[in-house]
Parts: C-alpha cells; sequence; structure tokens
C-alpha cells in the first residue's frame, strides 16, 4: 500500500479499539515472570555454554601480546576467542568501530577476547586469567580542546551540518537586544535495566541469535556483513527487550562474539555484557559544547538565531545533532545553524532518546528564558509571541500540524504559572527555595516502511506477525488494538507475534516512528485480509462491515470464522510513502513545566512536580502513552540534575561505568507527574493519523528543571547537569 494522499475517514477512525486506555497485553507475562529475555531463552536450544567478554584495558593502540594458556587451562573452558582466531571479520555499516578489537584498539573496553565455559562463574574466572600486553597508543579525550580541530561532518539521515536563511550576521549584530551563551551536556549512558544479550546457536552454516535488539532487518544485515555470511542464513529473534533508548539500535559484541564463541565450542553460547562493557563497549550520546546567539527587538519579536554545536566521536562516525530543533522551533528572519565534529578516540557514541533535539533543547531553552529575562517579557509568553506556521528555512512548507501555543497555554493554566512571582530566588518555604520553569518541546515525525502478514484461522483468531519489535513501549497492544479495529473483533482474538526476522520487515524500534509506522504496516494488511474474507463471503465491498466479529453486507451476517472455514486466509503488504513529508513539515510539538525546591543551605535540588502537554497526532493507546510520556520525563529530569559520565581524560574511559557511579532518577524522586495529550489527528501522517510520544516527552524537559532552578535560587548555571556544587556559593543568604 502507498500512501501518498492525507488520509479521509477509514476504520481506524471508528475508534472502538484504537485512542482507548488499554492494559498491556504483554503485561501479565512480564508481571509473572514469564516473559522470555534474550538471556533467558533456556527453552529455545539445550547445552548452552557461558561465554565472558574480555574488553580493552587501554583506548588506543595495539596488543603487544596475548597469553591465552592459564585461561585454556582453567576448569570448564571450552574455547576462548580473539580477533586472531576469529578469522576475517568485517564492519557492520551501523558499526563505527570494530566490535572484536585486534591489533588495533580503538577505545577502552572494546572486546579483545571471549572465553567460553560450562558456567558463567567459570568463563569469569578463566577471563581474569587473559594476559594482554599492549602498546599504548596517544588518544584524544577532550572535547574542549579539540574545538579548532573539529571539521564539518557530511549530511547525517539527510540532515546538513549547516543551514543558513537570510543574514544572520548583520541581523544579530544590529540587533537592540542580544545573548550570546555557550551550554555544554555531558556524555550520557542509556543505562536500559536490561543488559545487551545474546544466545547463539548455529545448525551448519545457519546461525539464529536470540538477542535484544530494537532493528530486526537492519541487524540481520550487520551481523551477515561482520561474520561474512549472506542474510538467508542468519535469523534474529528478539521478542521481549528489557530497555533500550536507542542503545540496542545496533548489533554490539555480545551478539558477534556469541556466534563467534558458539562457532569455536561447537555448541550454543550465551553471552550478556556486565555494566561497565555496556557503559564503555557499547554506545552513548555524546557531550556537546554549544554556543547559541539571538538577537531581538524591544518588544520581543527574534531577528536573528544562531546555535552552533560541537560533539565528538570516533574517526569515521557522526555528530551528535544538536541544531536540528533550532532550524524549525522558532520565528526569525535570519538564521543560522551549524554542528562541527572532533574525533575523538571515547567509547563510540550514537542515538539516546530523542538523538539531537534532547541535547539541543538542553541549551535551546535555557537560551529562550534568558532572553525572555533581558527582555522583562514572561517567558510563555515570549515562545508564544514568536511562534510559526511554517518552516522558518521554507516559508512556502507549512506545519502538517503545530500546536505549540496551544500546549504553552494550556499548561500554563492547569500548573498554575499566573501565580508565580517573575523574580528569581524571592519564593521560600522554610528552607527550601521554590521554582518554576518551563520549556518547549519539539521533536520530528519520521515514517517508515513497515510490512507485516495477518492470518484468520478457523477459530476467528486473528494473528499478525511483524520483525516489529517492543521495547517496553507496547508495541504489542497497539498492534493488536489495530487489527482488532479493522477486523472487528475484540481484543482477546488477536494474537500479537513480534521480534523475529522470519517475519516481514518492520519499521522496528527507533527515532519515534515505531508506533505509528508498524501500526501503518498492520493496516495495510489487514486492509488486503477484509479485501480476501469480502471476496471469499461473496460479500459487496462497498458495504462489508466488520463487526463483533462478524461481516455484515446486504442484510446478511456471517460470522468471521466461517470464512476461513476451508483453510486460514493470509494476507501481507507493506505501508510506504509518497512525498507528503516533503511537502509538510510534520513534527510533534509539547510544553514542560517543572517545580523544584533548593535547599537554601546546601544547594541541594528536589523536583517536586512535572506536567507536560503533548501534541502528537492520534495517541493510539492513552494509558501506554502517558506511561512513555512519565518516563521519558524522568529521564529528562536525570539529564538535569544528576547523569553524567565522568571521562577520564588521561587514560580515556568514562570513570562511572556502573549504576553505583552512574546516577540515575528513580520514581520517588519525583512525587507527582501529569500528561496531558491534546485531541489532534494528523492526516498527512498515515492511516493511522498518528505520529508518536516516546522521545517528545524528554524534549525540553532538561531545561525547564534548569529554568525552574534558576528561578528558585537567581543562579544560572549553563553546564549540565545542575549539581549542588554548582549553587552552593552564589545561593542567596539564609535568612
Amino acid at each position: 500500500m502507498k500512501f501518498d494522499t492525507p488520509a479521509t475517514e477509514n476504520s481506524i477512525d471508528q475508534l472502538k479499539i484504537i485512542g482507548k486506555p488499554t492494559d498491556r497485553i504483554d503485561g501479565p507475562r512480564k508481571a509473572s515472570g514469564t516473559a522470555p529475555y534474550a538471556y533467558e531463552r533456556h527453552d529455545v536450544v539445550p547445552n548452552q555454554a557461558y561465554g565472558y567478554i574480555v574488553g580493552s584495558a587501554i583506548a588506543k593502540g595495539q596488543i603487544a601480546s596475548i597469553d591465552l594458556k592459564e585461561a585454556k587451562a582453567a576448569p570448564g573452558v571450552l574455547a576462548v576467542v580473539t580477533a586472531a582466531s576469529a578469522g576475517m571479520l568485517g564492519k557492520g555499516d551501523f558499526n563505527t568501530a570494530k566490535l572484536l578489537g585486534g591489533p588495533e584498539i580503538q577505545h577502552y573496553h572494546q572486546a579483545v577476547a571471549l572465553v567460553v565455559a560450562e558456567s558463567f562463574e567459570q568463563a569469569r574466572a578463566a577471563a581474569a586469567l587473559v594476559r594482554v600486553k599492549y602498546t599504548r597508543g596517544k588518544g584524544n579525550f577532550d572535547l574542549a580542546r579539540s574545538l579548532d580541530g573539529a571539521s564539518k561532518p557530511p549530511a547525517s539521515f539527510g540532515t546538513e551540518a549547516d543551514s543558513r536563511f537570510g543574514d544572520f550576521d548583520a541581523a544579530f549584530a544590529s540587533a537592540p537586544v542580544k545573548l550570546d551563551a555557550r551550554y555544554t551536556t555531558p556524555d550520557h549512558s542509556h543505562a536500559m535495566m536490561e543488559p545487551h544479550a545474546s544466545i547463539a546457536s548455529w545448525d551448519g552454516d545457519k546461525l539464529t541469535l536470540w538477542t535484544s535488539n530494537q532493528m530486526i532487518a537492519w541487524s540481520v544485515g550487520d551481523v551477515a556483513k561482520t561474520l561474512g555470511i549472506p542474510k538467508e542464513k542468519v535469523r534474529l529473534v528478539s521478542p521481549y527487550i528489557g530497555g533500550g533508548f536507542g542503545g540496542k539500535l545496533f548489533v554490539r559484541s555480545d551478539a558477534i562474539l556469541a556466534a563467534l564463541g558458539a562457532k569455536a565450542a561447537g555448541r550454543p553460547v550465551k553471552v550478556a555484557l556486565q555494566r561497565p562493557l555496556i557503559i564503555n563497549n557499547t554506545t552513548h550520546r555524546p557531550a556537546t559544547i554549544q554556543r547559541i546567539r539571538l538577537g531581538a527587538t524591544t518588544d520581543g519579536k527574534l531577528t536573528a538565531i544562531g546555535h552552533e554545536s560541537w560533539s565528538g566521536d570516533l574517526k569515521g562516525g557522526g555528530p551528535e545533532t544538536a541544531v536540528g530543533q533550532t532550524r524549525l522551533l522558532y520565528a526569525a528572519p535570519h538564521r543560522m545553524t551549524a554542528m562541527r565534529l572532533a574525533v575523538l578516540d571515547l567509547p563510540e557514541g550514537n542515538a539516546m532518546r530523542a538523538p539531537g533535539e534532547a541535547p539541543g533543547l538542553m541549551a535551546l531553552e535555557v537560551a529562550i528564558d534568558e532572553m525572555a529575562e533581558k527582555l522583562g517579557i514572561d517567558p510563555v509568553a515570549f515562545r508564544i509571541l514568536n511562534d510559526t506556521q511554517v518552516d522558518p528555512e521554507k516559508p512556502e512548507r507549512p506545519f502538517s500540524q503545530r500546536r505549540l501555543n496551544e500546549c504553552l497555554t494550556m499548561g500554563a493554566e492547569k500548573f498554575g504559572w499566573k501565580d508565580r512571582n517573575p523574580k528569581p530566588g524571592l519564593t521560600r518555604e522554610g528552607r527550601w527555595l521554590v521554582g518554576t520553569g518551563v520549556a518547549a518541546a519539539f521533536r520530528n515525525n519520521i515514517n517508515e516502511k513497515s510490512a507485516a502478514r495477518v492470518r484468520l484461522d478457523r477459530n476467528g483468531m486473528v494473528i499478525v506477525e511483524t520483525d516489529m519489535t517492543d521495547i517496553g513501549t507496547g508495541s504489542y497492544t497497539i498492534i493488536a488494538q489495530t487489527a482488532a479495529e479493522m477486523l472487528g473483533v475484540p481484543l482477546a482474538q488477536v494474537e500479537v507475534r513480534l521480534g523475529d526476522s522470519l517475519y516481514p520487515v518492520s519499521a522496528g524500534s527507533g527515532g519515534q516512528w515505531g508506533a505509528n509506522s508498524s501500526t501503518a504496516g498492520v493496516y495495510a494488511a489487514c486492509t488486503k485480509l477484509r479485501t480476501a474474507i469480502i471476496e471469499k463471503l461473496r460479500f459487496d465491498p462497498a458495504d462489508a462491515v466488520f463487526d463483533k466479529g462478524k461481516v455484515r453486507s446486504g442484510g446478511k451476517s456471517i460470522a468471521l470464522a466461517k470464512a476461513a472455514a476451508s483453510g486460514e486466509i493470509v494476507a501481507e503488504d507493506v505501508m510506504e510513502y509518497g512525498d507528503l513529508g516533503q511537502k509538510f513539515q510534520q513534527s510533534t510539538f509539547g510544553a514542560h513545566f517543572v517545580e523544584v525546591a533548593v535547599d537554601a543551605a546546601t544547594g541541594e535540588i528536589r523536583v517536586r512536580r512535572m506536567l507536560a502537554v503533548c501534541a502528537a497526532g492520534r495517541i493510539l493507546n492513552p494509558k501506554a502513552a502517558r506511561s512513555q510520556v512519565i518516563g521519558a520525563m524522568t529521564m529528562g529530569a536525570g539529564a538535569a540534575l544528576m547523569e553524567e559520565l565522568a571521562v577520564d581524560k588521561r587514560f580515556g574511559f568514562f570513570v562511572n561505568h556502573d549504576l553505583a557511579g552512574y546516577e540515575v532518577p528513580v520514581h520517588a524522586d519525583i512525587p507527582s507527574q501529569e500528561v496531558i495529550f491534546l485531541d489532534e489527528v494528523d492526516p498527512t501522517t498515515s492511516p493511522m493519523k498518528a505520529k508518536g510520544v516516546g522521545e517528545l516527552g524528554i524534549c525540553g524537559v532538561a531545561a525547564a528543571v534548569a529554568n525552574a532552578v534558576y528561578h528558585a535560587t537567581g543562579v544560572r548555571v549553563r553546564n549540565y547537569p545542575v549539581t549542588l556544587d554548582k549553587l552552593i556559593d552564589k545561593l542567596p543568604d539564609v535568612a
């Protein structure tokens, strides 16, 4: 099916099941411990051995020698894999560094060996006996000292590094009111609960990987390319994933080394990355240094917007696209954005929840507040004043839907913004300084090609098969809701099968595109199945109605199951997209409001309440969507106040590479979180008229927290995270 004209009324618009707050159908399995995660697939293949990865002790250089004698002689050891024994390996399209290092070392904790043994404990003990001697090379680990050598990167996913519209330099120079400020965001870890884990098994020359991976089709291709085998010989299975946030978009060393270990040991092998290797061996959100320049008239109209961002990655990597939202969020006739990329020898940087927008808005939305203060304009009013209904860099291109001002207005009313004292540092409750902050939320909509296969069996069960994944987002449920709505059956009559490369190729989970794209693919397959059923029953397609497990037409009503009485009916289709995404700027919007309390003596910060108002197309399952948004809000609060991968700039690694040192917020840290979804449909995005909220929910949150801390204390911190040491010597005197 090709989606190339805006959607009109269709079966989804019935909203009998779609759009209703629905319990996750995978919930009981997860709550009872029966949902099979990658490392726990004891049932899929017998005689599983255990692999343990040895990570490099240097960040850059060469392996001089590896002594495996003791490790191989240790109890229970079945095999030891190194680059020397693995044979010629390729590198996946989505990997920057090789997943098995040697002799060259590209980053700290790059895998250099895998020990396979009968038990996990034996594998771990033997791994400690692998003796590696290194020749350390000189590496670059300091972004701040690398700015002069940073270069313009090539376009990334169709996004150019630089953009210009109008004459920014002249407009900024002549602006009556100016802001020129620099902000920094640190490296972040995805810190998902489930580690990267895989079980590998060979059947002759065919490989099956039970793994934890967000993008099945991408990863089949990269496994095949890395191992030098045809894609047809690789099967990936990932039905349940315990969190990814972008860290499992790509194949990592657990999968490749499990496959190599299984080949070497002659039996299935399971590998899970220990937490330090998740942080230093896999990907992370890269740190940024951002310069923002704003020029405005005295009445608050922005005339010039400039946003430059520097980030770093390994050679061959890409930038953190932190300027993307600035090209679209606010009106100004003169504009400039630029990204520069430094080559660093730190572990690989890549996508993490809302890559680009999340760190970009951490800077931009603080700068907007600072400019509002310079102008003496309320921060909410200032944002509303500078709204635009067209792409500022392509004025001929309208937004398909843009309700940012409505999000801001409704949020301000619900949050009690009018009661706020505009002067910072003056609101007290005993020892607590109280402040409120706001930030706009923005995340682009992306449509991805997605396929599905739908079956109707003799019992009237509808079975949906697609390689789409569920990373804790609720894919099982919204896909079931879509099929149930399209075929007029209750949810209990739908079975959803996900995360297997034997199924049709879906959009996968990433980029906030998963929900809209995967359900659109199911819509296409269900449309084809409806046609097949109607033909089977010899009904008139013009008046056929699917409802309550039956099909009605011309005064007749036949149970759906009857259509499949002589055998299962199967339909498969793919949703593809035309140029609507080019004709219209498709984006999601929101507004975040935060209240904090700061201890006047110690600088300790407490987040008291948070509110998000979101405009993101049709919300397919409001219950799951709310969970997505409050999780993202919590993640954003972590980015604001505590999350930072501390770089050892001498030796090139992240020091706090476990969850004892890398702190993340928990439920108890934020007593109150509220989410409001505007009632919205966007017919330009798909027949579902949806967009997505999983990444929108984090966009702008950190800035709203930082703005609230400033309002509470009068202390402006531009270097994240906003920790008490950056406040304590600047706080108002304790009265």
